[in-house]
């Protein structure tokens, strides 16, 4: 059977169709639910098996990037997330979803209510559109385990997702090895503009949980799930498109 899908959509999402072309052609059977579908008890996270936090900007922003969004997963759904999680589910979070998945407390530690991470600002304080290249580190990641070792490519969007914490969450972080991508030059992780769009330290654009089964990432894998999709794709040759393999992974894991 495939994989039931739900695609969280709320005021702002911009991001969900693309996503839900993305999982069909990745095998699974996704369903855009809308979040009053949730609160009116219409559907429920549990006839779910992967819950998807697409890209755009939810509520406009307000407050701060998913912040509004993350308020009402946390004051309406939170027992059905916990739930959600506890059965090893899997959660992925794509751009302004990750920073949803961090507000909410998801990520990096698995800890509803109580945020030790956030995605604040672009270091050089604009929104930055282009392509970057990623390296795939080991990590317990569930959609990224094929291409550990691997550099990718993707297309990033976004005005705040320099990934920030104190010294010793980044730490913690990296000691149990929960980065999932980095930005890249020439397969070496960088902080340096434009090869890293948004200042993270450590390079950091992606993150899991310790139990891989949770990812958020800013660049958007929905947008690279066709060969055509790279710009110079003639030359290239990119056969297998990075962003579908995300994807495709988390099918194949049920």
């Amino acid at each position: 059977m495939k994989p039931r899908v739900c695609i969280l959509k709320t005021d702002g999402t911009n991001c969900d169709q693309e996503t839900l072309f993305a999982w069909e052609l990745a095998g699974a059977k996704p369903e855009i639910v809308y979040m009053h579908q949730l609160r009116s008890k219409q559907t429920s996270l549990n006839d779910f098996e992967i819950l998807t936090i697409p890209g755009g900007f939810s509520y406009g922003d307000d407050i701060a990037s998913g912040k509004i969004f993350a308020v009402e997963l946390l004051t309406f759904f939170r027992d059905q997330l916990e739930a959600f999680v506890a059965q090893d589910k899997l959660v992925i979070g794509i751009c302004n979803g990750f920073q949803v998945l961090v507000r909410t407390g998801l990520l990096p530690f698995g800890t509803l209510d109580q945020m030790h991470a956030a995605l604040q600002d672009n270091s050089i304080g604009r929104f930055e559109c282009r392509w970057v290249s990623m390296v795939v580190p080991e990590s317990p990641c569930l959609f990224t385990k094929h291409l550990q070792g691997r550099e990718i490519m993707l297309p990033a969007a976004h005005a705040e997702g320099h990934f920030f914490s104190n010294a010793d969450v980044l730490a913690r972080i990296e000691q149990e090895g929960l980065v999932a991508l980095r930005y890249s030059l020439e397969g070496v992780p960088t902080e340096s503009f434009p090869h890293n769009p948004n200042g993270s330290a450590g390079g950091i654009a992606g993150i899991c949980n310790k139990e891989g089964t949770i990812l958020g990432l800013m660049p958007h894998p929905e947008r690279f799930v066709m060969e055509e999709q790279y710009p110079n794709w003639r030359r290239m040759q990119v056969c297998h498109p990075h962003g579908l393999q995300l994807f495709e992974q988390a099918v194949a894991h049920f």
